[in-house]
């Protein structure tokens, strides 16, 4: 199990010779989530080690260029490559013929399982391990929406509470199903285990959509097209400066968080530190200024206390070496 993202482009309206178009993979689990795939999103998979088979949902937030202009070639190379599972696609269902458009934009045999789930408004999908896909509309002139994963939480069981109350075996997971065995209640031994979330907002001024998705979540990936010196260009055009962008972050209570969509007018080396010293001025949790190949390992999960986290964690390893012995037994 693995949960990180991994930025393939980082660049706004154009690429560049340093920065290709929009594009994010986050691996969550068994779970691949592509995010607004630009131009040259599938060579960019290559130079990142990724397969389109790794890819479960694909989220548009928008169809200008820079946000979808990869669509045509990842789609079709999942034909290609003959993906066996259903691929979910998510857009602004306003713009639903433009996401058909460059699906079929040119022939190909197309045998990929694609599923579409168009959205106007505030949406949520439940999916498979107990996560849940909210959308909701962005503010940038056109039809817009961000993402936000959430995953349920759960509970830490505590091997030493455990072994007081002379539960073992069939019995713990009877007790986490039912929440009580006899005398012993699910929350004697064991403690709460937060579910982690993550959010993902591009091309928007600060609006309530952005503010809900933003809300309190581990892992939040923000554009910043500008710079403090654009502010006024920035609000014309539906976009955020690294600085509004740290303050909605700051806001919302958000963990950690990434900066991107960078606008090309600046000097590339001069640029990072520059939109970090805005942004480190409003937030002061860490603050990544993405890069195109970069991998973010997902903050580590918020927990109770730590002793009780390193006997939770104990039993968890001790149920995967026995889960392991039991498969390798004739």
């Amino acid at each position: 199990m693995m949960r990180e993202l991994v930025i393939l482009g980082t660049a706004s309206q154009v690429p560049t010779r340093y920065r290709a178009h929009n594009a994010y993979f986050l691996r969550f689990d068994e779970q691949g989530f592509l995010f607004d795939p630009g131009e040259g999103a599938q060579r960019q998979m290559q130079f990142a080690g990724l397969s389109v088979s790794e890819i479960t949902r694909l989220c548009v937030t928008h169809f200008h260029g820079d946000h979808a202009l990869g669509l045509p070639g990842i789609l079709q190379r999942m034909s290609l490559d003959d993906v066996p599972h259903e691929v979910v696609c998510h857009f602004p269902g306003e713009h639903e013929e433009y996401f058909e458009r460059l699906r079929f934009a040119t022939p190909h045999h197309a045998r990929a399982k694609i599923a579409t789930q168009p959205a106007c408004g505030v949406r949520s999908y439940p999916l498979d391990g107990g996560l849940t896909l909210t959308v909701a509309p962005l503010d940038h002139g056109m039809p817009c929406q961000g993402y936000r994963l959430d995953e349920a939480d759960g509970v830490r069981m505590l091997p030493r509470k455990l072994a007081a109350a002379c539960i073992k075996g069939p019995d713990i997971s009877r007790l986490r199903a039912e929440g009580r065995l006899g005398d012993v209640r699910l929350e004697d031994v064991s403690v709460p285990r937060p579910g982690q979330s993550f959010a993902f907002l591009m091309d928007t001024r600060r609006c309530p959509g952005a503010e809900q998705l933003a809300a309190g979540v581990d892992l939040l990936v923000v554009e910043a097209t500008f710079l403090d010196s654009e502010e006024e260009q920035a609000g014309q055009f539906g976009h955020l400066t690294a600085r509004q962008a740290a303050r909605l972050a700051a806001d919302a209570g958000v963990r950690e968080l990434v900066l991107t969509h960078f606008s090309q007018r600046y000097p590339v080396d001069e640029a990072p530190a520059r939109y970090l010293a805005q942004a480190a001025e409003e937030f002061s949790g860490p603050i990544h200024i993405a890069e195109d190949l970069m991998r973010i390992p997902f903050p580590k999960r918020a927990e109770a206390k730590e002793a009780d986290v390193k006997e939770a964690e104990a039993l968890e390893a001790g149920a995967r070496e026995k889960n392991q012995s039991t498969k390798k037994a004739p």
